[in-house]
């Protein structure tokens, strides 16, 4: 039977022979854990998103939220699919026994939530931002706060989002003109509007506890003048009941060309003079408390990105193995039967970069997951904080890298379908529009390499990049072990070669003031760091097929063989084609920096 969701064997490659996943039960905190309780775990998530997420996924895309007596009005359908992934546990996969989680490790949870963002990316998102709303609280909140707005999260019963953006500032917070004033019981009383709030308005939970970034009267200028503050759309009464309606009004909802089921709202705090807030933690901390839940944010959009592209590639692989049509170049008898159009070389590349492509962004941010097991559980201090810096650097490209390239994959599925890739009677164009709404969500690709190349490059003394550029070198050097990998090995060598020197004249740019010459082309840099990372992580794949292969296993071999063409495809068609991003940048080519506006 076909897949429509992921591969479970490429799942499984990528758990037990790649990023080793039974050895975080060795760990004292997953130690109740087997492989047969993650399989468990797993085909639980599969069950539930194939049987309530999926089904509804086009009819949610087909009937957007609507705003009635100024409520959001959902399908029905989507309601009984959140409340049957609340009841298996998946909101809390990650979390401790004892609060009511499964205690997996964030390797598994990120497998497990998977299923969901393949099956129905709009309604993922309502438990996805009400679970790191829900660490955000965890994290910064104080004893009163966390009984009163993280426990009924934690329990479903509320949901939760991120206010951050308003009208007249976008994606610059410094400009927010949300206020927030002391009330005289130690609240604060909030003002403002915020837009795009996913699941800012609904009826799935009995509350709804908003995460907002406003300034005090006080606070300074900039981004060190923001706070961050709970504000929840009913209060909650002392004794935890739910009580009155906050001052906080739905004022509309976006209508989206994707993830159309999510509703996306314009809110008004305040309007009334009432709307009653609590600030988390210390004063015009606001910002950095807030990136916590920015950069799981970042990560889950990567990886939802990487599972629309993957749910497009195998609906398109699945299409070129049926769909006769045609003939091969060196057979022009119009009396013999069309061939499938698998048969088409054209058709076989389309498919082979959509496969390089998913598979390479699947393997990272599951690759990320485990660094984010190691920071928390792994065996050393310092192995603890490699884990955090690596995790940190390739945050950006985690994000980033997969919402473009698998977005390609999706246009490249409606390609492959042809004439009937465009039309809603085939889910490729709907796995489209969902997809490109993730370039801009959580931080453009703009901002994503300007963080990179502008911040985390030189965080801590470089310490990331240079674990990162370890690493390669390690797994080039395992590579070389395997002599029919050398010309898989090679080009990544040359890549990553090229790449520090460059790297070092930008850094050395930016030391020097040189700024805006420096990050003219941040964006070029971040697409050539990231096909080197992913090249990375292609050749690592490529070694584990390679020693699959040499155990003999003939019912794999297929499955190996696919692995080491799609690591040939990506490191010998995509990564050479780099260095020429790399000579623009190392030129510091400046035709986007000196273009005039009156130009154009």
């Amino acid at each position: 039977m076909s897949e429509s969701l992921l591969s479970s064997r490429n799942l499984a490659f990528e758990l037990y022979e790649v990023l080793d996943a039974e050895a975080l039960t060795h760990r004292e905190r997953f130690a109740e854990h087997t492989r047969e309780t993650f399989d468990a775990a797993i085909g639980t998530a599969r069950t539930i998103a194939e049987k309530y997420f999926a089904p509804h996924n086009r009819k949610a895309d087909e009937n957007e939220p609507r705003y009635e007596n100024g409520a959001a009005v959902l399908i029905p359908e989507v309601k009984p699919a959140v409340d049957a992934f609340l009841e298996a546990g998946f909101l809390n996969a990650a979390r401790d026994f004892e609060a009511g989680g499964m205690q997996l490790p964030t390797l598994l949870s990120q497998a497990c939530f998977a299923h969901f963002q393949a099956a129905n990316a709009s309604t993922t998102a309502y438990p996805f931002l009400t679970m790191g709303a829900a660490n955000l609280i965890e994290s910064f909140g104080d004893d009163e706060q966390k009984q009163r707005f993280l426990q009924p999260m934690i329990e479903g019963r509320f949901f939760g989002t991120m206010a951050l953006t308003e009208p007249h500032a976008g994606s610059s917070l410094s400009d927010i003109r949300t206020r927030a004033e002391p009330a005289a019981d130690g609240t604060y009383r909030l003002r403002g509007n915020k837009i795009f709030i996913s699941g800012g308005d609904h009826g799935l939970s009995e509350n709804i506890v908003h995460m907002v970034l406003a300034k005090l009267p006080d606070a300074p200028g900039g981004v060190k003048g923001i706070s961050l503050f709970i504000v929840p759309k009913f209060l909650v009464n002392d004794d935890g009941s739910v009580g009155e309606r906050n001052d906080v009004v739905l004022a509309g909802l976006f209508h989206k060309m994707g993830w159309k089921g999510t509703t996306s709202t314009a809110l008004n705090f305040g309007d009334n003079g009432e709307c009653v807030a609590y600030l988390v933690g210390k004063p015009h901390h606001g910002l950095s408390y807030m990136f916590q839940m920015m950069n799981e944010a970042r990560i889950g959009v990567g990886m939802g990105a990487v599972m629309l592209g993957y749910a497009g590639y195998l609906y398109s692989l699945d299409y070129a193995r049926e769909r006769p049509q045609g003939r091969l170049p060196d057979n022009k008898s119009p009396d013999s039967a069309p061939v499938p159009i698998i048969q088409h070389t054209d058709v076989r590349r389309m498919l082979l970069t959509q496969k390089a492509y998913v598979e390479g962004a699947f393997d990272l941010g599951l690759y990320a997951a485990r660094l984010f097991d190691d920071a928390q559980t792994g065996e050393t201090g310092q192995v603890r904080q490699q884990a955090h810096e690596l995790l940190d650097l390739l945050t950006p490209i985690v994000k980033s890298w997969p919402s473009e390239f698998c977005l390609k994959a999706n246009e490249l599925a409606i390609q492959i379908l042809g004439g009937h890739g465009y039309t809603r009677d085939y889910p490729v164009e709907q796995y489209y529009r969902d997809n490109r709404l993730n370039p801009i969500h959580e931080g453009t690709h703009g901002i994503q390499s300007l963080d990179l190349l502008g911040r985390k490059l030189a965080q801590n003394g470089g310490a990331g990049l240079k674990q990162l550029v370890r690493l390669i070198a390690d797994t080039a050097q395992r590579a070389s072990a395997h002599s029919q990998l050398d010309h898989l090995r090679q080009p990544l060598e040359q890549l990553v070669t090229a790449l520090q020197g460059v790297t070092v004249g930008l850094l050395t740019d930016l030391a020097q003031g040189k700024v805006n010459v420096a990050l003219a082309n941040s964006a070029l840099y971040l697409k050539a760091f990231g096909h080197t990372v992913i090249g990375w992580r292609w050749l690592e794949q490529a070694i584990r097929a390679e020693e699959g292969l040499s155990k003999g296993n003939t019912t794999d071999a297929d499955f190996y063989k696919g692995k080491l063409q799609a690591a040939r495809y990506f490191l010998t068609w995509e990564v050479p084609a780099c260095h020429h991003e790399l000579a623009i940048l190392q030129a510091r080519d400046d035709v986007c920096l000196s273009m005039h506006n009156d130009w154009f």
